[in-house]
Protein backbone atom coordinates (compact mmCIF):
# COMPACT_ATOMS: atom_id res chain seq x y z
CA UNK A 1 0.00 0.00 0.00
CA UNK A 2 1.65 3.17 -1.20
CA UNK A 3 1.21 6.16 1.13
CA UNK A 4 -0.24 3.91 3.85
CA UNK A 5 0.48 4.68 7.48
CA UNK A 6 -0.15 2.87 10.74
CA UNK A 7 -1.31 4.78 13.80
CA UNK A 8 -0.19 2.53 16.63
CA UNK A 9 -1.47 3.04 20.17
CA UNK A 10 0.61 1.37 22.86
CA UNK A 11 3.04 1.95 25.70
CA UNK A 12 5.64 3.77 23.58
CA UNK A 13 5.69 6.19 20.69
CA UNK A 14 6.60 9.71 19.60
CA UNK A 15 3.30 11.18 20.83
CA UNK A 16 1.94 11.01 24.41
CA UNK A 17 -1.81 10.46 24.51
CA UNK A 18 -3.53 13.12 26.61
CA UNK A 19 -7.09 11.85 26.19
CA UNK A 20 -9.26 9.42 24.26
CA UNK A 21 -12.91 10.47 24.02
CA UNK A 22 -15.53 8.39 22.23
CA UNK A 23 -17.71 11.09 20.66
CA UNK A 24 -20.00 8.50 19.03
CA UNK A 25 -19.86 4.74 19.34
CA UNK A 26 -17.31 2.69 21.18
CA UNK A 27 -13.89 3.89 22.31
CA UNK A 28 -10.50 2.41 21.55
CA UNK A 29 -8.49 0.41 24.08
CA UNK A 30 -6.37 2.35 26.54
CA UNK A 31 -2.91 3.38 25.39
CA UNK A 32 -0.41 5.92 26.73
CA UNK A 33 1.44 6.72 23.49
CA UNK A 34 0.97 6.82 19.74
CA UNK A 35 3.38 6.27 16.90
CA UNK A 36 2.71 7.11 13.25
CA UNK A 37 4.80 4.96 10.93
CA UNK A 38 4.66 3.76 7.33
CA UNK A 39 2.33 0.75 7.37
CA UNK A 40 4.98 -1.49 5.82
CA UNK A 41 7.40 -0.56 8.62
CA UNK A 42 4.99 -1.16 11.52
CA UNK A 43 6.72 -3.67 13.78
CA UNK A 44 4.64 -6.85 13.93
CA UNK A 45 5.81 -8.06 17.33
CA UNK A 46 5.49 -4.76 19.16
CA UNK A 47 3.15 -4.61 22.14
CA UNK A 48 0.21 -2.45 21.16
CA UNK A 49 -3.30 -1.65 22.28
CA UNK A 50 -4.55 -0.92 18.77
CA UNK A 51 -3.37 -0.11 15.28
CA UNK A 52 -5.27 1.79 12.60
CA UNK A 53 -4.12 1.89 9.00
CA UNK A 54 -4.99 4.58 6.49
CA UNK A 55 -3.62 5.81 3.21
CA UNK A 56 -3.24 9.22 1.69
CA UNK A 57 -5.37 9.56 -1.40
CA UNK A 58 -6.58 12.28 -3.73
CA UNK A 59 -8.75 15.06 -2.32
CA UNK A 60 -12.35 14.08 -2.85
CA UNK A 61 -15.36 16.39 -3.09
CA UNK A 62 -13.01 19.34 -3.76
CA UNK A 63 -13.01 21.54 -6.84
CA UNK A 64 -9.77 22.67 -8.52
CA UNK A 65 -10.11 26.14 -6.96
CA UNK A 66 -10.62 24.63 -3.49
CA UNK A 67 -7.59 22.34 -3.88
CA UNK A 68 -5.43 25.25 -5.05
CA UNK A 69 -6.54 27.43 -2.14
CA UNK A 70 -6.00 24.66 0.43
CA UNK A 71 -2.52 23.91 -0.86
CA UNK A 72 -1.53 27.58 -0.89
CA UNK A 73 -2.59 28.17 2.73
CA UNK A 74 -1.82 24.94 4.59
CA UNK A 75 1.58 24.44 6.10
CA UNK A 76 3.12 21.00 6.28
CA UNK A 77 2.99 18.49 9.09
CA UNK A 78 5.95 18.00 11.39
CA UNK A 79 6.56 21.68 12.13
CA UNK A 80 8.70 21.99 15.30
CA UNK A 81 6.22 24.34 16.99
CA UNK A 82 3.28 21.98 16.35
CA UNK A 83 3.67 19.94 19.53
CA UNK A 84 -0.04 19.16 19.83
CA UNK A 85 -2.00 16.82 17.62
CA UNK A 86 -5.35 15.11 17.32
CA UNK A 87 -6.20 11.84 15.66
CA UNK A 88 -9.92 11.62 14.96
CA UNK A 89 -11.00 8.33 13.39
CA UNK A 90 -14.48 8.53 11.85
CA UNK A 91 -16.90 6.01 10.37
CA UNK A 92 -19.89 7.27 8.44
CA UNK A 93 -23.26 5.55 8.25
CA UNK A 94 -24.48 3.26 5.46
CA UNK A 95 -26.89 6.08 4.52
CA UNK A 96 -23.87 8.28 3.66
CA UNK A 97 -22.32 5.62 1.46
CA UNK A 98 -25.66 4.95 -0.27
CA UNK A 99 -25.62 8.52 -1.60
CA UNK A 100 -24.16 9.27 -5.02
CA UNK A 101 -20.89 11.21 -5.11
CA UNK A 102 -22.63 14.44 -6.15
CA UNK A 103 -25.10 14.07 -3.27
CA UNK A 104 -22.23 13.61 -0.80
CA UNK A 105 -20.47 16.64 -2.31
CA UNK A 106 -23.63 18.72 -1.86
CA UNK A 107 -23.83 17.82 1.83
CA UNK A 108 -20.06 18.14 2.36
CA UNK A 109 -19.68 21.56 0.71
CA UNK A 110 -22.96 23.18 -0.29
CA UNK A 111 -24.66 22.52 3.07
CA UNK A 112 -21.79 21.96 5.53
CA UNK A 113 -19.14 24.22 3.94
CA UNK A 114 -16.45 21.79 5.14
CA UNK A 115 -13.59 23.27 3.11
CA UNK A 116 -14.53 26.88 3.90
CA UNK A 117 -14.65 26.09 7.62
CA UNK A 118 -11.24 24.44 7.46
CA UNK A 119 -9.75 27.40 5.58
CA UNK A 120 -10.65 29.68 8.49
CA UNK A 121 -8.05 27.84 10.62
CA UNK A 122 -5.15 27.70 8.18
CA UNK A 123 -2.20 27.91 8.48
CA UNK A 124 -2.34 27.42 12.26
CA UNK A 125 -3.97 23.97 12.12
CA UNK A 126 -2.42 21.58 9.61
CA UNK A 127 -4.26 18.41 8.66
CA UNK A 128 -3.98 15.23 6.66
CA UNK A 129 -6.81 12.86 5.81
CA UNK A 130 -6.13 9.12 5.57
CA UNK A 131 -8.68 6.89 3.84
CA UNK A 132 -9.28 3.44 5.29
CA UNK A 133 -12.80 2.40 4.26
CA UNK A 134 -11.47 0.06 1.56
CA UNK A 135 -8.69 -1.35 3.77
CA UNK A 136 -10.91 -3.43 6.06
CA UNK A 137 -10.41 -1.01 8.96
CA UNK A 138 -13.00 -0.18 11.65
CA UNK A 139 -13.16 3.45 10.45
CA UNK A 140 -13.63 5.12 7.06
CA UNK A 141 -11.22 8.00 7.71
CA UNK A 142 -8.38 8.90 10.04
CA UNK A 143 -8.08 12.66 10.34
CA UNK A 144 -4.75 13.90 11.68
CA UNK A 145 -4.32 17.49 12.89
CA UNK A 146 -1.19 19.25 14.18
CA UNK A 147 -0.98 22.65 15.84
CA UNK A 148 1.08 24.69 18.30
CA UNK A 149 -0.16 24.74 21.92
CA UNK A 150 -1.06 28.43 21.58
CA UNK A 151 -3.53 27.49 18.81
CA UNK A 152 -5.37 24.85 20.85
CA UNK A 153 -8.43 27.10 21.26
CA UNK A 154 -8.62 27.62 17.50
CA UNK A 155 -8.48 23.86 16.98
CA UNK A 156 -11.31 23.32 19.50
CA UNK A 157 -13.39 25.91 17.63
CA UNK A 158 -12.72 24.17 14.30
CA UNK A 159 -13.83 20.78 15.62
CA UNK A 160 -16.92 22.24 17.28
CA UNK A 161 -17.96 23.97 14.06
CA UNK A 162 -17.53 20.83 11.98
CA UNK A 163 -19.53 18.72 14.44
CA UNK A 164 -22.49 21.08 14.02
CA UNK A 165 -22.71 20.56 10.25
CA UNK A 166 -25.19 18.52 8.25
CA UNK A 167 -22.34 16.21 7.26
CA UNK A 168 -21.77 15.15 10.88
CA UNK A 169 -25.29 13.72 11.08
CA UNK A 170 -23.90 10.83 9.03
CA UNK A 171 -21.09 10.04 11.50
CA UNK A 172 -21.87 6.85 13.41
CA UNK A 173 -18.52 6.34 15.14
CA UNK A 174 -15.97 8.95 16.14
CA UNK A 175 -13.12 8.80 18.64
CA UNK A 176 -11.24 11.98 19.54
CA UNK A 177 -7.62 11.31 20.54
CA UNK A 178 -5.56 14.28 21.77
CA UNK A 179 -1.78 14.09 21.77
CA UNK A 180 1.36 15.95 22.74
CA UNK A 181 5.02 15.53 21.86
CA UNK A 182 8.02 16.89 23.73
Amino acid sequence: MHNAFAFVGGDSGAWRILSVTPERGEALATASHLDVVPAAAAPAGRAKSWSLIGQISNLRYATRDEVTTLRSRQEGLGRPEARRAALIPIRKSPDWWALAQDERRAIFEDQSHHTAVGLDYLPHVARQLYHCRDLGQPFDFLTWFEYAPEHADRFEELVARLRLTQEWRFVEREVDIRLERP
